[in-house]
């Protein structure tokens, strides 16, 4: 439970400024609200009070849900339209709350929305005048905020941009395009908690060109590279759009596949050698593979996992590759 928490924070940024923007209004707007119920003003207290519970609602909506689109507008505008309610209620000290709603509305929800929103919510003080006690003071608040959210919206476009080139950097491998070791650890701690907590099957294949180093040898790299990228796209083009393959290292390859059956996996398994046999070829003739295959057993870590996977890699190298082995076969074989 908590691997998977971690992992969505980590992956999914919207995810984890929604996570920071309910604890910050906990933390921080509870003293607040509780002051002014013990200060008598009910009003104010409610508002707080109000806002806090709205925030944390968003928040178990995204985590429950995934949903981080529209739990991330509607917490925008709670937080925006609350720091307005503040300001009209306790007047020029609400002014303050508004500042960093402006802020966090541009990662809390898409750009022409945080516009909109801290538009909004600057002119709707500005209407009520009641938070300020000039013209001069209200016009000056009035071009911070607009600043505030130019500098913002600036800020959030560029993150967004250096995040998305850096996880793409972190998690793609180069040559082939598909997700690399670091990815697949990941996404196989995932599918163990998903399976263990869903009853969903997984099954996991490893597999390894044959006499990929004579390739190299014979050929070049570049005649090996051409065979991996060939390969990828052969095997991409003959599994679902919910199966995901991973760059293990070198020429070994990972693919995930969930909710998949003991029938159906051997008969997608039994595809994808027979295209590969045809298809995949380099100058000096065909290129064939070795599979290890094991489906997901209640109660066992990824390592576990992967580890009866590449027992029945081991076990089709080791009697003449070119061959499919089954993990549990193998277990049935030796008792």
């Amino acid at each position: 439970m908590a691997v998977t928490m971690l992992y969505r924070l980590k992956t999914d940024f919207r995810l984890s400024i929604i996570t920071l923007l309910a604890i910050s209004a906990i933390l921080g707007i509870s003293p607040f609200a509780v002051m002014r119920f013990a200060q008598g003003n009910v009003l104010a207290g409610v508002v707080d009070l109000s806002i806090m519970l709205a925030i944390t609602a968003g928040m178990v909506y995204a985590w429950i849900t995934g949903d981080t689109g529209r739990s991330g507008f509607a917490m925008a505008l709670v937080a925006c339209g609350g720091a307005v309610a503040v300001g009209a209620v306790v007047g020029e000290p609400g002014l303050f709350w508004l500042y960093p709603c402006l802020v966090t509305s541009f990662f809390l929800t898409e750009p022409r929305y945080a516009i909109f929103i801290n538009l909004a919510a600057v002119l709707a003080l500005m209407a009520h005048g009641v938070a300020f006690s000039s013209s001069v003071q209200m016009w000056s608040f009035a071009a911070t905020a607009v600043v505030v959210s130019c500098c913002a919206y600036v800020f959030a476009h560029r993150n967004e941009n250096q995040r998305a080139r850096l996880e793409h950097l972190a998690t793609i491998d180069p040559l082939t395009g598909v997700k690399n070791r670091r990815s697949m650890d990941q996404e196989l701690a995932m599918a163990v908690a998903s399976a263990s907590r869903n009853g969903i099957s997984y099954a996991l294949v490893l597999l390894d060109i044959d006499y990929f180093k004579k390739i190299n040898d014979e050929h070049g790299h570049n005649v090996g590279d051409n065979v991996l990228v060939e390969m990828v796209a052969l095997i991409e083009q003959n599994i679902r759009k919910s199966d995901q393959l991973f760059r293990f290292g070198g020429e070994e390859f990972v693919l995930l596949m969930p909710g998949v059956d003991e029938t159906g996996l051997r008969a997608v398994m039994h595809n994808l050698q027979h295209i590969m046999r045809k298809f995949l070829k380099h100058p000096g003739g065909q290129v064939t593979a070795s599979f290890g295959v094991a489906l997901f057993q209640s109660g066992e870590s990824p390592d576990d996992w992967l580890a009866r996977a590449d027992d029945a890699l081991y076990e089709a190298k080791d009697t003449g590759r070119d061959r499919i082995v089954y993990a549990d076969d193998i277990v049935a074989q030796r008792g």
